[in-house]
């Protein structure tokens, strides 16, 4: 990470609440853990974004509003804006190959399919920090659904608590 620029951490998901608790917004609930209950969100470059000192450094954190197929034109405008440095985003986004709950991080590779990741790599490029959590697959459980249904689906009680303790471990540093 560069010291000097700010950090970025996008959390990856749809606006509104019809949406809240569905599986595809694991990384909104993920980046609004981060950020203080009360905070003022601004609304800019197709995002709602909180900023704060966090030991010393400027990190910024962002929802884009643009849906997740579209995440990458929020993501890229803000990183254009701020002079954000690849090496300094981090996006948190639900992981179908994932078992609900497991968390994973790399620096880079493929979309594995996932829309909102490919929007980002074709704004940004692919190598950035990214932070996957499990929400499952319906195949694993022998569920006959629609994976783009899945993901809009929402999380059982059981599953938001193993959700609630993935994101809790999560560290941004």
């Amino acid at each position: 990470m560069q010291e000097n620029k700010p950090i970025l951490v996008v959390g990856l998901g749809n606006p509104g609440d019809q949406y809240a608790r569905t599986r595809h917004n694991v990384g909104f609930m993920a980046v609004r853990h981060f950020v203080p209950e009360n905070s003022g969100w601004r609304r800019e470059h197709n995002a709602l974004t909180y900023s704060e000192n966090i030991n010393g450094r400027r990190v910024m954190f962002a929802l884009p509003q643009t849906f997740m197929n579209n995440s990458g034109v929020a993501v890229g405008a803000i990183m254009r804006f701020y002079k954000i440095p690849l090496e300094n985003l981090i996006v948190i986004h639900d992981d179908m190959d994932l078992k609900v709950g497991n968390v994973r991080e790399k620096i880079g590779g493929g979309s594995a399919g996932h829309n909102g990741i490919k929007s980002i790599d074709a704004a940004v490029g692919p190598d950035y920090r990214r932070i996957r959590i499990g929400i499952g697959h319906p195949r694993d459980l022998g569920i006959p659904i629609n994976p783009a249904d899945w993901v809009l689906g929402r999380f059982s009680d059981d599953e938001m608590t193993r959700i609630n303790s993935a994101i809790e471990q999560i560290k941004l540093s």
